[in-house]
């Protein structure tokens, strides 16, 4: 019998503000804290900043009761895995040598007492969206990552923040309401998905909608939320995923 695997995902630290980004932080480490005990694996499934560029030899300033948290749970043996969003992507190995935390940058699957997971932050996945699946092409590209690399960090990060700042998250415009089970992109990719293998539960982040809902005949879709509005996050107790919230 597995302890709990626990999903949790689009924390967007960094905005709106740095006094409400620094209250999320500290309610985000309280959680960590409180479900070490029964912790077997955590998976931290995108968008942990809502900007976030490692140089070599510098990362962005902050976040240091998040880090020292999680370096805190990985030496203790509790498993983290994170995965890369659509605001973070630019993550070279920081969380590796420093945590021994895994960043994995596509889908992965993993399988406990049976139940087979398809994980992944979510973003470019499914029909439509071709523009933001340009960018990302472009953003991912190692040419575009070299010249932004050369760029001074005051700078560079300074560009970044000023477009963070103005983004759907920080802004409060974001619009997390089911558009239909033929409009979302994610639930149609689940279907895809599902005609070839099985998959006993999917759980993508990204939509900062927290959903719970049956696709296919023996199969359930998770999207996980935020803590930006809904402190949601999901629970695996080896029986069956669920999702939940923290106050």
């Amino acid at each position: 019998m597995v302890k709990n695997i626990y999903f949790i995902s689009d924390f967007h630290l960094g905005v709106p503000t740095y006094e409400s980004s620094r209250d999320r932080e500290k309610m985000l480490c309280k959680f960590l804290n409180s479900i070490k005990d029964d912790a077997e694996e955590i998976f931290l499934v995108g968008d942990i900043f809502d900007m976030w560029f490692e140089y070599k030899t510098v990362v962005p300033k902050g976040y240091v009761r998040l880090l020292g948290t999680l370096a805190q749970l990985s030496d203790s043996g509790i498993k983290i895995s994170a995965f890369t969003g659509n605001h973070d992507m630019w993550m070279f190995g920081y969380f590796e040598k420093e945590l021994n935390i895994p960043v994995y940058r596509h889908n992965i699957e993993r399988e406990w007492e049976g139940k087979k997971f398809l994980i992944g932050h979510g973003d470019g996945l499914g029909p439509g969206d071709v523009g933001y699946k340009f960018i990302k092409k472009i953003f991912a590209s190692k040419v575009c990552q070299w010249f932004f690399g050369w760029i001074h960090p005051d700078i560079g990060l300074g560009v970044a923040n000023f477009f963070s700042r103005r983004s759907r998250i920080a802004t409060g415009t974001t619009d997390a309401v089911w558009l239909g089970d033929t409009k979302e992109s994610l639930f149609i990719y689940c279907h895809e998905i599902l005609s070839r293998e099985h998959i006993d539960y999917f759980v993508f982040g990204h939509r900062h909608l927290p959903l719970q809902k049956p696709v296919g005949l023996n199969s359930t879709y998770i999207n996980l939320g935020d803590w930006v509005k809904y402190f949601s996050y999901a629970v695996f107790d080896g029986k069956t995923c669920e999702l939940k919230s923290y106050s």
